[in-house]
């Protein structure tokens, strides 16, 4: 797949087939609208063109409200890319973009760049200065311009709608199961394994992979959770595990109460398995919450519930 960080950088040598948006996270709906758009590029002979911005809008328009990210752009491309799309344009989301009105960001990038035949968008899609088009404006344009416009209904399971926001609010109740069926995979986080406090191992005998994240990035709310380990560099691995395997493993997300540490952290306790991480990029994927998060009185009593935890975390993963 093609990979354009500008419209300087695109090349299309024919029309295209373009679906639009944000794609964060890639969850069902996004992948809806993937989906019917390497159909129609297929029918037509035709490449494939997933549009998506960046930063998110919301960091230049309203940056105090700008919501906790999905995952990466690369983890984006990887995804769009598996579900069939031919190139990506990542187009730098500025206020002087910002500021073009419907009709001309439709003409510059839409017409004019992408060279657009067709055109693929959810139905709540908005664009233009003040976000002053909707679906409807651009229906209008796709005729004025001889675009075809497809505007596809936005998906919903059991009255749930899947959308980016649906899947933040599950991970900050925890729900990690809930959000895994609107994604329609277990929501993961890719991250290098650092060291630690260095307690885990020696001083209670659950040794961990730890992990750290920047503020604006999603992670479920504090607790505990069964999940799945997976090591994704190709460095050699010191120890009795291998590259793309997935290992089951009990995941604790939080700042570690009873110890007084402040740093959020995602720290792994990978089951029956060992291995020098440090060092190593690594995937976490959430299963289902196993507990909240506690501040226990004693070590012993920690003890006991993590390997209460570990008890819980093999039931459910068996």
């Amino acid at each position: 797949m093609d990979i354009w960080q500008g419209l300087e950088q695109v090349s299309v040598a024919t029309r295209s087939v373009v679906t639009i948006g944000v794609f964060d996270g890639v969850h069902r709906g996004h992948q809806s609208l993937i989906t019917e758009a390497t159909a129609r590029a297929r029918e037509l002979n035709l490449p494939s063109v997933l549009m998506t911005f960046d930063p998110h809008p919301a960091a230049v328009i309203r940056p105090d409200k700008m919501p906790p990210m999905l995952g990466t752009m690369e983890e984006r491309a990887a995804m769009v890319s598996d579900l069939g799309i031919d190139a990506m344009l990542a187009l730098p989301f500025t206020r002087d973009l910002a500021q073009l009105t419907p009709e001309e960001f439709f003409t510059s990038v839409l017409v004019d760049t992408l060279k657009a035949a067709v055109v693929i968008v959810g139905a709540n899609f908005t664009f233009g200065q003040r976000a002053a088009g909707n679906t409807d404006t651009l229906q209008e344009l796709g005729a004025k311009y001889g675009v075809d416009v497809v505007v596809m209904p936005l998906l919903t399971d059991s009255g749930v709608r899947c959308s980016s926001s649906t899947v933040r609010r599950f991970l900050s109740e925890g729900n990690v199961a809930a959000a895994a069926k609107v994604l329609g995979r277990p929501y993961s986080v890719t991250e290098t394994v650092v060291r630690g406090a260095g307690r885990g191992g020696k001083e209670l005998g659950f040794p961990t992979a730890n992990m750290y994240f920047p503020q604006k990035r999603a992670l479920p709310t504090d607790g505990v959770y069964a999940g799945w380990f997976v090591i994704g560099s190709t460095a050699p691995i010191q120890g009795d595990m291998e590259r793309g395997v997935r290992y089951p493993a009990a995941i604790s997300v939080g700042t570690n109460p009873t110890f007084g540490d402040t740093r959020r952290s995602v720290e792994t306790y990978i089951l029956d398995q060992h291995a020098d991480l440090y060092g190593h990029d690594c995937t976490v994927l959430f299963v289902e919450r196993v507990r909240g998060m506690k501040k226990f009185e004693s070590v012993d009593e920690l003890l006991a519930a993590m390997h209460n935890d570990v008890a819980r975390t093999r039931e459910i993963l068996k």
